[in-house]
């Protein structure tokens, strides 16, 4: 039996022997490697984390300290760690284990970490509670370097250390280094501050000089002596200017060393921060050659590293080639991304295009008011954001985009239902938001062929805001493709007639066109027959054109695949009685709630937006 089948959590742990960690992490790399080869998921972080996963739940016991994860698709080896192995089969499938952290799914999860730069203001909240209610559990924040190009990660970084608290942050660095060590003094000063004995030594005198007012004195002014001679032979860093206690950069795939040091960082009692150098697809060569690939994969053949998925264009990689062409005519095209170049399709942009191309990191809010300052100079800047990571970025949108009406391009990636990413990724809130910014126009397009006549619109004939907003994938996940794109399909009041009948009305947008055309179909044999409109705007509405189409109909349906209360039916209701008063509006979305993860045919079908829900609904309202 191996010994990764005998760990169930912090308890087990201790029990193992230097040798047995190691061969821990060899047997927790192999078995994630063959689990998610057949669910997909985030690999590469996980492989790069599995020796300070290890260390982590030895030296704490998550059921009762709190580890706060910044993004927690980095949370696999703690999950496996902590009673999870079984349910591994259903990594991220409907109705099984999340794929980020979950505290309804086990106590060891302390919080939900889907979004970035968060990790240190949570644990630090945390760490007061304890201070404020007398607990005695540790806190510790595990944060990437990607994550702390975010602007927020800051603002907890010098909360923290101006609380002293005790906590104790990760910086897991696996790409970039956050200062640059200059000369052999200070890589053997580095390496010596590292030191077990160095930093025991350090705590047992802070210990002892502690006793009275007399010894905590001369505490304070040795180390006032020691802090100004070691600026001068070292150069700081900016976390020590900060005020933190900085450790590093230490080697964090070497399990035991690092059990060693977060053991003293731990007794430090004040708010220290580790920073550990890992690598990124440790131990499996496909994802150490290509991490981007292996952060977020499907299904593959852990063999040969390839995915089993097929291939085809989809929304972002077509956005990705319509902008290159556009910016091969005009040299104002400017493209904005948030560390996301490779998921939103700009990676042969940023490589023909390097000046006009601009990756700040993960800091959404300073991507939007950026744009907003490049199209108050002549440029036109297109904001490439995933939907969820949109949300970060609301008051810029409206003080610093919508308010000098300037010409940005939101492009929103990931609208509606993503799938396996679940409730933290959904991108369910935009059109709740967009809407309220005056002057906005925001397109949905319900194929390849409509996003890239859309996005053309966009950038080179519109003068103002606008988003378009497009879903995860692409033909080959939606019949709507086959719906041709219509003469001037982006103009405001642009709808689309599908269907005509007598009964109801059904008005949609975007790629839920194939559900509510199913749906229409399933209704009609029931002798029920609908008038099928699509939206190509959802800002502004074409009430008018919406009334002229549906004819004598008295009856609506509006299908959104938007959360509740964060799609158009409310304000389509209000206009549409205001203009036929008694006129029936009714409408299926997804509800106000959080929607879990799965594959899409499931989360349709369980959140009532698959083609015989929506029939079911229509048939229900019109007995009613």
């Amino acid at each position: 039996m191996s010994i990764l089948e005998n760990i169930h959590g912090h308890e087990d742990l201790l029990r193992l022997n230097d040798e047995d960690r190691l061969l821990l992490c060899q047997q927790i790399r192999t078995f994630l490697i063959d689990r998610v080869s057949k669910t997909g998921g985030h690999l590469a972080s996980n492989l790069g984390t599995v020796e300070l996963s290890v260390a982590l739940e030895t030296v704490y016991d998550t059921a009762s300290d709190r580890l706060v994860f910044d993004v927690g698709h980095q949370s696999y080896v703690h999950k496996l760690l902590t009673g999870r192995q079984a349910e591994f089969d259903s990594l991220r499938q409907f109705g099984g284990m999340a794929g980020f952290p979950k505290p309804g799914e086990s106590p060891t999860d302390s919080f939900v970490a889907g979004h970035a730069s968060s990790s240190v203001s949570i644990a630090l909240g945390m760490a007061r509670a304890r201070s404020l209610s007398g607990g005695t559990h540790d806190v510790v924040a595990v944060i990437g370097d990607g994550a702390a190009t975010g602007g927020m990660a800051y603002e907890g970084l010098n909360d923290a250390a101006e609380s002293r608290e005790p906590m104790v942050i990760i910086l897991n660095d696996n790409e970039m280094s956050i200062d640059r060590n200059v000369g052999g003094m200070a890589k053997h000063l580095s390496r010596l501050r590292t030191k077990e004995t160095y930093l025991g030594m350090k705590a047992h005198y802070r210990k002892f000089m502690s006793k009275n007012r007399v010894s905590r004195f001369i505490y304070r002014t040795t180390r006032s002596i020691k802090d100004f001679f070691k600026r001068m032979i070292l150069p700081t860093t900016l976390f020590e200017n900060m005020g933190l206690t900085y450790l590093g950069p230490v080697d964090g795939n070497d399990v035991n060393e690092l059990i060693g040091l977060l053991r003293l960082a731990k007794d430090m009692r004040c708010p220290v921060l580790l920073h550990v150098l890992t690598k990124k697809g440790k131990g499996y060569a496909p994802a150490e050659q290509d991490p981007s690939k292996f952060h977020g994969i499907g299904k593959f053949d852990p063999a040969t590293g390839e995915t089993l998925s097929k291939g085809g264009e989809t929304f972002s990689s077509q956005f990705g080639q319509t902008m290159m062409e556009m910016a091969q005519e005009d040299p104002r095209i400017c493209a904005i991304t948030a560390a996301m170049p490779g998921g939103t399709g700009l990676l042969n942009f940023k490589k023909t295009y390097p000046k006009r191309t601009f990756d700040v990191g993960i800091a959404e809010e300073h991507a939007v008011s950026m744009a907003g300052g490049l199209a108050k100079q002549g440029m036109v800047p297109v904001v490439a954001l995933y939907s969820t990571f949109l949300q970060r970025s609301y008051d810029m949108i409206m003080q610093d985009v919508a308010m000098l009406h300037l010409h940005v391009v939101l492009a929103v990636d990931r609208a509606g239902l993503v799938g396996e990413d679940g409730e933290t990724h959904h991108g369910i809130y935009d059109i709740g938001f967009l809407r309220h910014a005056p002057g906005m126009t925001i397109l949905c397009p319900a194929s390849l062929a409509e996003q890239k006549q859309m996005l053309h619109w966009a950038v080179e004939k519109h003068d103002g805001p606008v988003a378009i907003r497009y879903p995860r994938g692409g033909d080959r996940d939606f019949v709507g493709s086959k719906w041709e794109p219509t003469a001037d399909i982006a103009r405001s009041g642009a709808l689309a007639c599908h269907r005509m009948g007598a009964d109801v009305t059904l008005i949609t947008y975007g790629t839920l066109l194939d559900n509510t055309m199913k749906a229409a179909g399933l209704l009609s044999e029931q002798g029920i027959e609908c008038t099928v409109l699509r939206l190509m705007t959802v800002a502004p509405l074409p009430v008018y054109n919406i009334l002229t189409m549906m004819s004598e109909t008295e009856h609506v349906v509006v299908v959104e695949e938007t959360a509740g209360g964060c799609g158009i039916r409310e304000a389509l209701a209000w206009e549409l009685q205001h203009l036929k008063p008694g006129i029936r509006v009714d409408g299926i979305d997804l509800g106000h709630r959080f929607i879990t993860h799965g594959d899409m045919a499931s989360l349709y079908q369980y959140y009532g937006l698959d083609a015989p829900s929506i029939a079911k609904f229509v048939q229900e309202a019109r007995s009613s």
